[in-house]
């Protein structure tokens, strides 16, 4: 099932207002109705009770009339004239509209299913809305990636409406199963990211993937156990990062080099001073040492693979080298104070 982003106002929402004024409405020509008892005339004659009040309020707003209670005081009839009968217009207004806000729900949403399936095309398939899977599309969202291209696969509820709430689209399912993929249209995805909770899930994520994509979509996963990786690539992930020994490094690092940790911590924390960042290597730079520009880089890919800038390779940069730099991430107010 796919769920798309939440939206201001759901059906659900609108219903229960519709339902409110509708019960509003009906106690409001019950209390009309109450206090001027005496002008209503009963079939039995014997008054109105409280109960005989609410008959009449619901028969006359539903347009049934039985014709069982009657106004017969000019009092009551001017306010049947002047409230009732209003109030029963208003009333079917509100029953309509009800059947009307759940149709044009039900064909809206199956508008915006077959669209979103006419046009997703390169987009990032995020496997696991956990903690990896929310940090993994925080990521991309800061690097300029949109939203509508992004597509969650995840199982558990409350994941979803954390998703679908961060205006994602999310599929309802197992990201192993071939056919949760095939909605999320893998074959024409750009890359997938797996983020599972295991790393047997991982694998097999992978496995999936790669059999219905023939290799043809890049994927990256995440594994707890470095002993795990070289399984994960032979499954066909192109990028395999190890959660656990990522982890141990920054501890050791703590210890022996703790402000190394909030370097680290910096680059990797959108909005709070320093991020890495890759481009394109201008025309201009072209024949240049990397050292020799204004930015700070750090790295060249060339052809797919990284060069170091302390490699002879690295000394220059060539035509169509992606640069990697570190950039001033800090938000626009902080940096003009």
């Amino acid at each position: 099932m796919i769920h798309f982003p939440a939206q201001r106002r759901g059906p659900l929402s609108a219903l229960s207002l519709r339902l409110l004024a509708a019960l509003g409405l009906v106690l409001a020509v019950v209390a009309a109705v109450w206090i001027d008892r005496d002008g209503y005339r009963d079939v039995n004659e014997d008054g109105l009770t409280l109960l005989d009040c609410f008959y009449y309020a619901v028969v006359s707003l539903s347009t049934t009339g039985y014709g069982d209670i009657t106004p017969a005081a000019s009092s009551a009839r001017l306010v049947n004239v002047l409230f009732v009968t209003p109030a029963r217009v208003l009333f079917l207004i509100i029953l309509v509209g009800t059947t009307l806000e759940v149709l044009t729900e039900q064909y809206r949403t199956g508008r915006r299913l077959s669209r979103w399936r006419r046009i997703v095309k390169d987009h990032v398939i995020i496997c696991g809305y956990g903690t990896k899977g929310r940090s993994a599309v925080s990521a991309l969202l800061e690097n300029g990636l949109d939203k509508s291209k992004i597509v969650v696969v995840e199982r558990s509820g409350p994941a979803l409406r954390q998703a679908t709430s961060a205006g994602l689209v999310a599929i309802e399912g197992s990201a192993t199963r071939s056919s949760v993929l095939e909605e999320a249209h893998v074959r024409t995805a750009k890359s997938v990211i797996i983020a599972t909770d295991s790393d047997d899930a991982s694998v097999l994520v992978a496995l999936t993937v790669r059999q219905l994509t023939a290799g043809q979509v890049r994927i990256i996963a995440a594994v707890r156990e470095a002993e795990n990786a070289p399984l994960l690539k032979q499954s066909g992930a192109h990028h395999v990062i190890v959660s656990s020994a990522t982890a141990g490094r920054l501890l050791g690092l703590s210890t022996s080099a703790p402000p190394l940790i909030d370097v680290v911590e910096d680059l990797l924390t959108p909005g709070q001073g320093m991020a890495l960042a890759m481009r394109s290597a201008e025309r201009s730079e072209v024949g240049r040492s990397p050292r020799e520009l204004e930015s700070l880089v750090i790295a060249l890919v060339r052809r797919g693979k990284v060069v170091a800038l302390n490699d002879k390779a690295g000394a220059v940069i060539e035509t169509g080298d992606m640069l990697v730099h570190v950039r001033d991430d800090r938000p626009q107010s902080a940096t003009t104070v």
